[in-house]
């Protein structure tokens, strides 16, 4: 595994490592709300609030999702960016690479040139250019595309975006859950953090032989149990 910055410290917490860790991975893993973790916790016989659960997700939450964008393999360089509105007066643009892993998200206040500019940047600064982009016709993608890298080949077609179209799904049955996302900043934070999580343990079951899938889920586990030990006591 490879260096990471320390999580934030478990100093303080009554809880033990293995209650904190397994609470953030059922939150993030399901789609279940805080006061469902707090009850799946009550039947394993750990007392815990879901206003404890809320705020171990906030602090460790955004860690676990940078250990597994850091463990991750070198993307593909065929890219899918597309944008979705959520109910906050918001649009939510996000990125995938060829093989339907989740490169990144930026929420925004709105869907023009300005916006696709920065969430294009941002997504060239961590992995650099791709080989080729494809998109939907908005224009705003067309227009961040001919600024920032222009010798990128540009696919823009509504069909050929099925990919980015499809990974828009959990966001909207997490939307239903929350009854709709508070803010820009908390939509950012948790979907940050869920996306990494959830396709670490969402590993295309289809695609996969049964024995592959049991691998691939064990080799998920293990990997939680790594980062897990990041947690400093």
């Amino acid at each position: 595994m490879k260096n990471h910055p320390k999580f934030p410290s478990l100093k303080g917490h009554r809880f033990p490592r293995s209650v904190v860790s397994y609470s953030v991975w059922a939150y993030f893993r399901f789609n279940m709300s805080l006061r469902d973790v707090e009850d799946l916790l009550a039947e394993r016989g750990v007392a815990v609030s879901y206003e404890t659960i809320r705020s171990w997700v906030a602090k460790f939450g955004q860690q676990y999702a940078r250990s597994i964008r850091r463990d991750r393999p070198i993307p593909n360089d065929k890219w899918h960016l597309d944008e979705v509105v959520i109910v906050i007066k918001g649009q939510l643009w996000r990125a995938i690479d060829a093989n339907g892993d989740i490169l990144d998200i930026l929420v925004q206040s709105c869907r023009n040139t300005r916006a696709a500019i920065r969430f294009m940047r941002k997504l060239v600064k961590q992995y650099g250019e791709p080989r080729v982009l494809i998109t939907d016709e908005l224009g705003s993608h067309g227009a961040a595309k001919r600024q920032l890298i222009p010798g990128v080949e540009h696919r823009q077609h509504k069909g050929l975006n099925n990919k980015a179209e499809v990974s828009h799904r959990q966001t909207r049955r997490r939307e239903k859950i929350f009854g709709r996302f508070k803010s820009p900043r908390q939509a950012q934070m948790f979907l940050a953090a869920h996306d990494q999580i959830a396709c670490l343990f969402r590993p295309r079951r289809h695609t996969l032989s049964s024995n592959s899938y049991r691998q691939a889920r064990s080799d998920a586990h293990s990997l939680w149990c790594e980062y897990s030990d990041e947690l400093t006591a």
